[in-house]
């Protein structure tokens, strides 16, 4: 760091600091005003203006600390690496997070005659027997009871996914069928939440005839499975089953986070093979090119592909509680201190919230099917260059992706930036640019993506003359900006504007199927089926 930038800090950070212990100490009622930050929004804070001035002096503290990483001179990665671990330091020695500093814990105590502390205790050791912070409460739902309800049957599975058919709720359905690929690394009904909020339903509603893909959880049975397994095994089998079951020779498609890229894989595979089976194609919150790889690429580096390719790499499963506690890191006041205080200082039970019972449902991961994953993608980036990889025994090449394509990102998204997700305009050069639609969603990765048309909240951005794309280069392209500069804000959600793009997608309307799956078919069992209901 230049030194005449971190005398300025410092100067800077002296002279607030004296001017908040002047005030406490001449005008103690002024330092215990209301503060924005919501871990000190409690009115006990402001009728303390001991801790009051406590919460001041962390959260000066806090930014200076935050500055003074930011300034150090280094490496991209490194300067990421630092801010990260950082503030992680600094999340955790909130004084919210201590007893003895937080004064609406101490007065749920006294007000409870000491309970707080006993129920605290017992939320600790029960969490310690879990090997997780309980962040809600998982008595309150029952996969197919009141999650994951929309009704529908199993007609295939293999040793990698069940496929789900979901029964028709209109008089008559769109020609084509709609095939929903989910990411592996957490259960499908994400998008099936409860019918209120459900992706599933509202495409059934919108007269699709919807199959999806539901991942099982691996055990010790799939610990050898690879990339190229979950690739022929999940979207080639399904796009197969569902054409044969429908009839139809293309079918639309649609992948969600890394269920986007292995379906992106697995349309450059069937390329490669001489077959073009989809009509149409849509990404959400996926990337192909993984040069903007948002906050998760801290924490890949050589040193650590290696350590997990020689120890996962030949065989293993990398647990589902570790993948969860990384995710939980990233937005650690949410996702971990708050449950600490108010599991275990307050001594209160985690609310009964639907999706924070899916974000505790982890799954595994096979470790050679990880670790290629971490390689090619986070690491080296190789998805991205044609033939640079082979799966399924072709060279991957996406620009032999020809079909109407909509992207859709999200502007808060900390897991799958938004500018990422546009670099998948550039990486399909296949399609042309008129063909493809790029839409960003307000939120972050989750409440972007299900944000039900029925409730008219938020906002998205589209363009509707889609400009001219510069040739791929190694450089971070930054037309996602000058994309957004010129993009048209309308206010709800992105789900009516994607349906109305299907819909000239898939072809004339027709009477429902009469019944799920076919004679090649059966039905194996109602939905949600049993590899949903599978425990890491």
């Amino acid at each position: 760091m230049p030194a005449d930038k971190f005398v300025a800090l410092q100067e800077s950070y002296l002279e607030r600091v004296t001017a908040l212990w002047n005030e406490f100490v001449e005008h103690p009622e002024r330092t215990a005003a209301p503060i924005a930050d919501g871990r000190f929004a409690d009115a006990a804070w402001q009728q303390n203006p001991l801790a009051a001035f406590m919460a001041r002096a962390y959260l000066l503290n806090a930014e200076f600390l935050g500055q003074m990483a930011a300034a150090v001179d280094a490496a991209p990665k490194a300067k990421a690496r630092l801010c990260f671990s950082v503030a992680q330091w600094v999340d955790a020695t909130a004084p919210s997070n201590f007893l003895a500093f937080n004064p609406k814990a101490q007065q749920r105590l006294i007000e409870t005659r000491g309970k707080s502390l006993s129920d605290g205790l017992r939320n600790l050791l029960e969490d310690v027997g879990r090997g997780r912070i309980s962040q809600v409460d998982e008595s309150a739902f029952e996969i197919g009871r009141n999650v994951a309800t929309t009704e529908g049957a199993v007609v295939y599975e293999n040793d990698f996914m069940q496929l789900i058919q979901y029964k028709p709720l209109t008089q008559t359905v769109r020609q084509r069928p709609l095939l929903l690929v989910p990411p592996c690394i957490n259960k499908y009904y994400i998008l099936d939440l409860q019918p209120q909020n459900s992706f599933v339903r509202y495409c059934v509603e919108q007269g699709n005839t919807v199959f999806l893909v539901s991942w099982r959880n691996p055990h010790a049975e799939l610990a050898q499975a690879r990339w190229d397994d979950y690739v022929e095994q999940g979207p080639i089998a399904a796009i197969e089953q569902v054409r044969r079951i429908t009839g139809q020779p293309t079918i639309n498609a649609l992948g969600f986070c890394v269920g986007g890229t292995l379906l992106g894989t697995a349309l450059a595979v069937m390329a490669a093979r001489g077959q073009e089976p989809v009509a149409s194609l849509t990404l959400l919150t996926a990337l192909l090119d993984f040069t903007d790889a948002g906050i998760l690429d801290i924490f890949i580096d050589e040193a650590h592909v290696q350590m997990r390719e020689a120890t996962l790499g030949g065989g293993g499963l990398m647990p589902g509680i570790d993948l969860a506690n990384t995710f939980s890191s990233l937005r650690p006041n949410d996702l971990i201190w708050n449950y600490v205080v108010k599991n275990y200082l307050e001594g209160q039970q985690p609310p009964a919230f639907d999706l924070l019972y899916w974000n505790s449902d982890s799954t595994n991961l096979p470790g050679p099917m990880y670790a290629w994953y971490l390689r090619n993608t986070y690491l080296e980036n190789n998805l991205r260059v044609p033939n640079r990889v082979h799966c399924c025994g072709q060279a991957v090449d996406l620009r032999r992706i020809t079909v109407p394509t909509y992207i859709f990102g999200a502007r808060e998204d900390h897991i799958v930036p938004w500018r990422g997700a546009y670099d998948s305009t550039r990486v399909l050069s296949g399609v042309p640019a008129q063909r493809q639609r790029f839409v960003l969603g307000a939120s972050g990765h989750i409440a972007g993506t299900v944000n039900p048309a029925a409730k008219n909240r938020r906002s998205y951005w589209v363009q509707e003359t889609a400009p001219e794309r510069p040739p791929m280069d190694g450089a971070a392209p930054p037309e996602a900006d000058a994309w957004l500069e010129t993009a048209t804000e309308h206010a709800g959600s992105w789900w009516s504007d994607w349906d109305r793009w299907l819909a000239a997608h898939a072809g004339a309307q027709v009477p429902p199927p009469s019944g799920y799956g076919g004679p090649q078919n059966p039905v194996i069992e109602p939905a949600p089926g049993r590899y949903v209901r599978e425990k890491a």
